[in-house]
């Protein structure tokens, strides 16, 4: 046995383990032992050390109590120190654990409690402990021992008048030994009780009654189920709930807890309490998981229950989180170039984040990093939680089958070059969320290239799923030009309808129909809508955190080490000129720097801090670098106002591409500058390191782990699959609410060695055809990052949008 002055270091690798796995908890767990043992200086962890724990949730090994025990351990806690913490958490499981298995120390886990029972009748006295291999039990009455009183119960049957008085139980382990309570014995009259007596068994002091029933409950996915049976029994009793007449594992508690149900828990529950000498059951209980689920059985018996809590009715939905990935892609290199992506993108991310959407906005994906998003995407997803996957660019469709294509896609290209959306379907299904929906503002084409026809696996049948097609089946989609900025007809309307609080389906045909009464739409470009939505789920729906904190937490930190911009920064030169760097994200993989000169001496007429030399990997027009506004370094969408007062004078460098970038951004600043009385200009430079910015820390150039089952997407592979947490630990204590770019986000694209031939050699794409007619429409919601006009104060020019083929 382990003496409680050694320290933790000295328990064995399975003892740890073991502990570790106990203390993986929410509710009486490693966070709460954290809090404990912070009593003691030396135990005080940083709140990077605490990251760390957490993170090791993402591990498909990893334990956070068994690294905080590690934590423990190097700083010298003793076994005692540690027991003392667990008895404070309350953590019976693991104090009885270490006290049983490790230090032989015996503690008691149940108390013998006072009875009173009528003279003739039988009375029963328990007591229970935990310790050594070899416990012993010695009852005593007062100071005499109880002859054959050597079990940790003891019976007296019948009971005497000289059996009355005070007892108490001994239980020792070779020389060690405790004492339990003293639990006092008294009689009553045959048929009563005495003055004060709260006895449920006036005429035998042996019974059990149930005193408060199970109730019926109707919840949603993502809730914490509790159902309680309380009881009155003496001897005491023991309980064990039953799901749909099976017997539930580890449940034998008078209190049932469930956190984050699904739909696999919905079925009828029920309680089996015996004791010595008698058994009961609860009553039948129906528990339903979902609005829309429920039988009329269910709300008979929720009204007869008198919960103050009414069922939720339809179109009273909630998600545990909402998660986005909008793919835009216009910079094809073997197939026509698009203009509307980038604008739609931009807006739909605006619109999604004021309905409280997490969005990952993308544009321009090879193969490679549009697999490696929906990996990324997958992870931000849980049971509940809303996803939404939209895509703007050529795409097509064969044998109901829909593709989408990545810029890198050859001439003549097949499914192979492709994302098969029913397989991010299917992948999304895995991760148990409440709603999927889907956004294709593709063309749906035959693709005469591709005969093959991909056997996607069983969709389980989950009620949750939209399906909005920019146009139907074999038909194209279009866009509307407008100076450098454009939108797709899709998303022409769909903006004007996204906010509204209504049921997604509900939405679509609002937009369905405003396209159809569209006299340049009509009979050229169709919404259509497949859904098998069962309930009246909305994107305006609101948020109820789950009951799962730790899942809800990864997700948290997954979605916001993407978000992360460098810290604005002062450089000061030898001339004495003190220099301002600036950053604003305007995507998720594109990035402005801005230079401001805040300080200069009085002897220097003329000075410009310029950016050169970046780190290999990003995209950085040259002739658009180092712009006196934002419009002439490439930057359509933000404004001036979001980063700077105008009056203050500036250079702006756009960066795109940042998900290339395979080690830290650096760069050159490049001090010019002229003093009164020289012609000459001279050069300072100083160079600047900023890290990994947004989505350059999840290395979307890296090949993923290959897709074969739901496991392979499990919130503990995300170490694997993704490298999310390389450099996380380094960065995150230092994130703060302003550090996150705050604009619409956007990944770039990937060149590769290819071939482009000339746009009549293209035999995906079906024949453009030019209308001169304008589309005629309402005033767009007015969005912060774009200009809010009709589209008939715009040069509007109608022609085949090729997201297609």
């Amino acid at each position: 046995m382990e003496d409680k002055n050694l320290g933790v270091e000295t328990l064995s690798e399975a003892v740890l383990n073991r502990l570790g796995y106990m203390l993986d908890n929410l509710e009486c767990g490693w966070k709460q032992l954290a809090k404990a043992v912070a009593e003691q200086p030396q135990f005080c962890y940083s709140d990077k050390e605490l990251t760390d724990c957490s993170l090791k949730v993402l591990s498909p090994h990893g334990s956070p109590g068994r690294y905080l025990l590690a934590l423990l351990a190097d700083r010298g806690c003793t076994l005692a120190f540690l027991l003392q913490c667990l008895k404070k958490i309350e953590h019976r499981e693991a104090v009885g654990f270490l006290t049983t298995n490790v230090m032989g120390q015996i503690d008691i886990t149940l108390q013998p409690q006072n009875q009173r029972a009528p003279e003739g009748s039988p009375v029963v006295l328990s007591c229970r402990a935990v310790g050594p291999v070899e416990l012993t039990y010695q009852w005593f009455k007062g100071k005499d021992e109880v002859p054959g009183g050597n079990g940790p119960e003891l019976v007296l049957n019948p009971v005497s008048a000289a059996q009355r008085g005070p007892y108490i139980c001994r239980i020792s382990s070779g020389d060690k030994y405790v004492f339990s309570n003293w639990a006092h014995v008294r009689l009553v009259r045959s048929g009563g009780s005495s003055a004060g007596s709260s006895s449920y068994f006036p005429s035998s002091a042996s019974g059990l009654y149930i005193l408060q029933q199970p109730r019926p409950q109707v919840l949603m996915e993502g809730d914490t189920l509790y159902l309680e049976c309380a009881v009155q029994a003496n001897p005491p009793p023991q309980f064990q709930w039953y799901l749909n007449k099976q017997p539930m594992a580890n449940c034998t508690r008078s209190m049932l807890k469930i956190p984050c149900i699904t739909t696999a828990d919905r079925g009828v529950y029920s309680c089996k309490v015996y004791n010595l000498y008698h058994e009961a059951w609860s009553d039948q209980v129906q528990v339903n998981i979902g609005p829309g689920s429920f039988s009329d059985v269910s709300w008979e018996a929720l009204k007869v229950g008198g919960s103050d809590a009414s069922p939720r009715q339809m179109g009273d939905c909630c998600a545990t989180d909402k998660v986005a990935l909008l793919i835009g892609n216009m910079n094809y290199l073997h197939h026509r170039q698009l203009r509307a992506p980038m604008a739609d993108v931009h807006e739909l991310t605006n619109l999604l984040r004021q309905l409280d959407f997490r969005v990952v906005s993308l544009l321009d994906l090879n193969w490679q990093e549009m697999h490696s998003a929906v990996t990324e995407f997958l992870l931000l997803l849980d049971r509940g939680v809303y996803g939404l996957l939209y895509f703007a660019g050529h795409g097509y469709e064969n044998y109901g089958n829909s593709f989408m294509v990545p810029i890198d896609a050859p001439a003549s290209y097949t499914f192979k070059h492709c994302l098969w959306v029913q397989d991010v379907l299917q992948r999304m299904q895995e991760r148990q969320t409440g709603l999927n929906v889907f956004l294709l503002d593709m063309c749906r084409k035959r693709n005469p290239n591709d005969e093959s026809i991909p056997q996607p696996g069983p969709l389980r049948v989950t009620a949750n799923i939209v399906f909005g097609y920019a146009t139907c089946v074999d038909a194209e989609a279009f866009e509307v030009n407008k100076d450098d900025l454009s939108n797709g007809i899709f998303m022409s309307f769909l903006k004007k309808r996204l906010m509204e609080p209504e049921k997604v389906t509900v939405i679509l045909d609002k937009v369905a129909e405003d396209m159809g009464r569209c006299e340049i739409t009509r009979g050229r470009q169709a919404l259509e809508l497949r859904s098998n939505l069962s309930e009246r789920r909305a994107l305006t729906d609101s948020i109820q955190a789950p009951a799962c904190q730790v899942t809800a937490s990864t997700r948290n930190l997954q979605w916001a080490i993407a978000h992360v911009i460098p810290e604005s920064r002062c450089l000061q030169f030898e001339c004495g000129v003190k220099v301002q760097l600036g950053f604003a994200a305007e995507f998720s993989n594109i990035m402005i720097i801005y230079t401001r000169i805040l300080e200069t001496p009085k002897d220097i007429v003329a000075c410009s801090a310029q950016l050169s030399d970046f780190t290999e990997g990003p995209e950085v027009d040259l002739k658009h670098s180092n712009q006196e506004s934002l419009r002439e370094a490439g930057s359509l969408l933000l404004s001036m106002d979001d980063l700077l007062p105008l009056e203050q004078p500036r250079l702006f460098t756009r960066i795109s591409a940042l998900q290339r970038l395979k080690k830290e951004l650096s760069f050159t600043v490049c001090l010019h500058y002229k003093y009164t009385n020289l012609d000459e200009e001279l050069l300072e430079e100083q160079r600047v390191s900023v890290g990994k910015p947004l989505v350059s820390k999840l290395n979307l150039h890296e090949p993923r782990l290959t897709h074969t089952s739901s496991s392979d997407l499990q919130m503990s592979s995300i170490m694997e699959s993704s490298s999310f947490s390389e450099s996380f630990r380094d960065n995150l204590p230092d994130l703060s609410p302003s550090s996150f770019g705050s604009a619409s986000t956007s990944w770039s694209y990937y060149q590769g060695p290819m071939e482009s031939p000339t746009f009549s050699s293209l035999k995906n794409e079906p024949e453009e055809t030019i209308c001169p007619e304008f589309l005629e429409s309402e005033d767009p919601p007015s969005i912060k990052s774009l200009p809010s006009a009709s589209s008939q104060e715009l040069p509007f020019k109608f022609s085949n949008l090729p997201n297609s083929l």
